[in-house]
């Protein structure tokens, strides 16, 4: 990769995590391309120069986030399954991956989940595919559980997929905002219990 190439990408991430910061804090309409440009610390001009508009800038924003949260989740089950754990296995160690991603990126986590519930966002149709993306790669986890007999042929898959994630994201919100005393590894552990199917009681 060139340096060019280098510093393009740099001045990107700058500009994602400006973005992502005063959205979350003000919203959309009320955060304008002035003020990104000097969270980021770039002039008005590099913020059209990389994107075309307000709008453009977030739909890449909402890529380039769900993109790094797939890639975490992806990368938990390929390392899970490279050392020869179970499906279930890969996706307790997925929630985990989701759990850090959130504790790293937690503005955009509040962000993305909050767009999640409009309808009427010019962005909505690559909102619907930045989120099949990061439910895709749970989906492969429980296709394979099912077709390996691990998992209950009974489950549906794209639902159950899209509960496992949606479950990371609000638990992890909850933690964040109201519940920040606790550790990564407490609200792992009480997720990992659902998971494993552990909330019953005994007998």
């Amino acid at each position: 990769m060139d340096s060019s190439s280098t510093r393009r990408r740099a001045t990107r991430a700058k500009l994602y995590e400006a973005a992502v910061t005063l959205i979350a804090e003000q919203g959309f309409s009320a955060t304008t391309v002035d003020e990104i440009a000097e969270r980021a610390g770039v002039a008005k001009g590099t913020v059209y120069y990389n994107f075309k508009s307000k709008t453009e800038l977030f739909e890449e924003l909402l890529r380039h986030g769900v993109s790094l949260l797939a890639a975490s989740l992806r990368t938990a089950a390929e390392e899970t399954a490279e050392r020869g754990g179970s499906r279930i296995a890969a996706l307790d160690a997925m929630i985990r991956a989701g759990l850090v991603f959130i504790d790293r990126y937690p503005a955009f986590t509040q962000l993305y989940v909050a767009e999640l519930w409009r309808t009427n966002r010019a962005w909505n149709s690559t909102l619907l595919v930045v989120r099949q993306q990061a439910v895709a790669v749970v989906e492969g986890v429980l296709r394979e559980g099912v077709e390996a007999g691990e998992l209950s042929e009974e489950i549906d898959v794209q639902l159950t997929a899209a509960a496992l994630v949606g479950m990371v994201l609000v638990a992890a919100l909850d933690w964040k905002a109201f519940q920040s005393e606790r550790s990564l590894d407490d609200v792992h552990a009480a997720l990992s219990l659902l998971l494993h199917g552990r909330v019953g009681g005994r007998g």
